[in-house]
């Protein structure tokens, strides 16, 4: 005796049964997807064959001029010897390594500052607490926090150059105002997410605001915003020579200068030095993180 149920599962069980029975269910979410990949297989056989207006990536013509720029980066075109065999362009290239470094580290200093200044106010469970004015004040604050990261770090530095003088400190105040923005919200989110006992316990007997952040707060939310700060510091550390370009400070200045004059080898150097530098920046930023543990 066969029922209702055993023909679905004879139905079920047909090849190509579930691909129909989807199609028929969900005929946008199918007809959506086969046209999203019909238009990335479009896209990247156009990439692949013609490169918009110039060679593909598969091109004979796109290959050789690649080969030739890997040439020059070695030095091959100069007529004497390429800049990373010679120690004064090794001296100067850490001298801007140095300013770099400088500028990262002044930029994570400003972000931090201003974000544990400001969390408190961004947080829901602190300042939005029982009052409109309150949840006002944290709308403001996420509000700040949504403007600054939304800018990119090398928007700001146009914007800030027309301020500070083209140099480290442009530079550094460009990277501190996004990355004040991306901090303030992870800092604000920690602090909606500690345990409410100890604040409340010093509410009852009678604490003020500054002494919630300081005894009740701070000590809960430091070791993971620390642990945020520092690997926002990597990052910046590689967006410091983007805006360097900008910002006429550090390797990304003279990275730009030496392209304009067609020194291959010195832009090689200034990359192996930028590389250098970042995975120099990874292992101390691994050793801080161990320690804010």
């Amino acid at each position: 005796m066969t029922g209702p149920s055993s023909k679905n599962r004879r139905r079920a069980s047909r090849p190509g049964a579930p691909a129909v029975s989807l199609i028929r269910r969900r005929p946008f979410f199918v007809l959506s997807t086969l046209l999203l990949l019909a238009l990335v297989a479009a896209s990247w056989g156009r990439v692949l064959t013609q490169g918009g207006s110039g060679p593909g990536l598969l091109s004979a013509e796109a290959w050789r001029r690649a080969g030739e720029f890997v040439a020059d980066l070695a030095g091959a075109g100069e007529p004497g010897r390429p800049a990373f065999l010679v120690w004064d362009s090794w001296r100067g290239a850490l001298r801007l390594a140095g300013d770099t470094l400088v500028m990262s580290v002044l930029a994570a200093g400003l972000a931090a500052a201003g974000a544990l200044a400001t969390i408190a106010f961004g947080a829901s469970n602190l300042a939005g607490r029982g009052s409109v004015a309150g949840r006002g004040l944290v709308a403001v604050t996420r509000g700040v926090y949504i403007l600054t990261r939304a800018v990119p770090e090398l928007v700001w530095a146009l914007i800030v150059v027309f301020v500070f003088s083209p140099g480290v400190l442009a530079g550094a105040v460009a990277l501190a105002i996004h990355n004040f923005g991306v901090l303030g919200r992870l800092g604000a989110e920690i602090v909606e997410d500690i345990d409410p006992a100890p604040v409340e316990s010093l509410r009852t007997s009678g604490a003020g605001r500054v002494q919630l952040l300081f005894y009740g707060v701070l000590p809960q939310v430091m070791p993971q915003f620390v642990t945020f700060l520092l690997y926002r510091w990597e990052v910046i550390i590689r967006t410091s020579v983007v805006v360097g370009l900008v910002a006429a400070a550090g390797l990304g200045y003279q990275f730009r200068l030496d392209l304009a004059f067609f020194r291959y080898s010195d832009v090689a150097l200034l990359l192996i030095v930028y590389v250098l530098l970042v995975w120099a920046a990874d292992l101390a930023s691994v050793g801080l993180r161990k320690l804010a543990r």
